[in-house]
C-alpha cells in the first residue's frame, strides 16, 4: 500500500468507532429483545449519551489488532436460550479500546416474561422482572426494558446505544428496542448504529416491538421467528412471539472504523478504504 509523504510520526491523533456484537433475541412467548452491542466513539458521541472518548495516538511501526465481535445467537424454541454478543476491540501498544457485547434477550415462561437485553452489557436478560444492565465504565449503551410482571407476561425491548428498551405492557404499549446513536465518522453523513431488538407480540399488546433505529431487529407478530439485527451495526435481535415454536433473531455483528487522516503502512482483514478512513467488518489489523 502506498504511504503518503510525511509518514505518521506517532503524533497524529486517530479517530475511531468501535461497536460490539448485539445480543440475540429471546425465544417464544414474547421473550425480550436483544441488547445492542457497546458503542465507543471519538466522533459525535459515545453510547449511553456519554461524552466523546479521547482519540488515540499510535506508535509508528506498531500493529493494532482489530477484533470484530459476532452477534449472539437467538434463542431456539426447542432447546437453547439466546446468547450475548461478543466484544469488539482495538488493541496495541498504548491503545486498549474494548466495547462490550450486547446482552441477550430473556426467555419468557408461564410466570416470567422475557427481559430486554442490555445495550453494551453482559447482564443478559436481567433477573426477575428487570431488564439487563448496561456497562457503566465507560458507559456504552442503555438498559433493556423490563417485562410487565402481570398476566399475560410480556417481554421488554432491548437497550440501544442511545435509549433504554421499552418495558413490556399488557395493552397499548409496544415493547420497542432502544434507538441507536448517530455518528458521522465514516462518510461525514450521520448514520445510526446499535439499535436494540424489539420484543415479540403477546396477549393484548397491539403489535410486536419494533427494533431501535440503527439496525435493531423487530419482534415477531406471529409464529414466525424474530428478525435478526442488521450485520455490522452491533444491533440486537428481535424476539419470538407468544406462538409456540417461535425463535429469536440473532444479533448483528460489530464494526470498527479507524478515521486515520493518513494512509496506513499496512492492513490485514481487507478493510474498506474511503480516503483515509478504514472500515473493518471482519477482524484484522492496521499498522501506521
Amino acid at each position: 500500500m502506498q504511504i503518503l509523504s510525511g509518514v505518521h510520526s506517532g503524533g497524529l491523533p486517530i479517530g475511531f468507532l468501535c461497536i460490539a456484537g448485539g445480543g440475540g433475541g429471546g425465544k417464544d412467548g414474547s421473550g425480550g429483545g436483544g441488547g445492542a452491542g457497546g458503542l465507543r466513539c471519538s466522533v459525535d458521541q459515545t453510547g449511553g449519551l456519554g461524552t466523546l472518548e479521547t482519540m488515540f495516538t499510535p506508535t509508528l511501526g506498531v500493529t493494532l489488532t482489530i477484533t470484530i465481535g459476532a452477534g449472539g445467537a437467538g434463542g431456539i424454541y426447542t432447546s437453547s436460550e439466546a446468547v450475548n454478543g461478543s466484544n469488539s476491540s482495538i488493541i496495541g501498544t498504548g491503545v486498549s479500546i474494548t466495547s462490550t457485547g450486547g446482552g441477550k434477550g430473556g426467555t419468557a415462561a408461564s410466570s416470567d416474561g422475557g427481559n430486554g437485553g442490555s445495550g453494551g452489557g453482559a447482564g443478559g436478560g436481567g433477573s426477575a422482572l428487570n431488564g439487563g444492565t448496561r456497562t457503566a465504565s465507560p458507559v456504552q449503551g442503555f438498559n433493556g426494558g423490563s417485562n410487565n410482571g402481570t398476566t399475560p407476561f410480556s417481554g421488554g425491548g432491548g437497550g440501544g446505544a442511545g435509549a433504554v428498551g421499552v418495558a413490556g405492557g399488557n395493552s397499548g404499549l409496544q415493547p420497542d428496542g432502544g434507538i441507536g446513536i448517530q455518528t458521522t465518522i465514516e462518510t461525514g453523513v450521520a448514520t445510526y448504529y446499535a439499535g436494540g431488538g424489539g420484543a415479540g407480540k403477546r396477549g393484548s399488546i397491539p403489535a410486536a416491538g419494533v427494533g431501535g433505529l440503527g439496525g435493531g431487529g423487530n419482534g415477531s407478530n406471529t409464529s414466525a421467528n424474530g428478525i435478526a439485527g442488521t450485520v455490522n451495526t452491533g444491533s440486537g435481535g428481535g424476539s419470538g412471539s407468544e406462538d409456540a415454536g417461535s425463535n429469536g433473531g440473532a444479533g448483528g455483528s460489530g464494526l470498527v472504523i479507524i478515521n486515520a487522516g493518513i494512509v496506513a503502512a499496512s492492513t490485514t482483514g481487507s478493510p474498506t478504504l474511503t480516503g483515509t478512513t478504514y472500515k473493518f467488518t471482519g477482524s484484522g489489523s492496521i499498522t501506521f
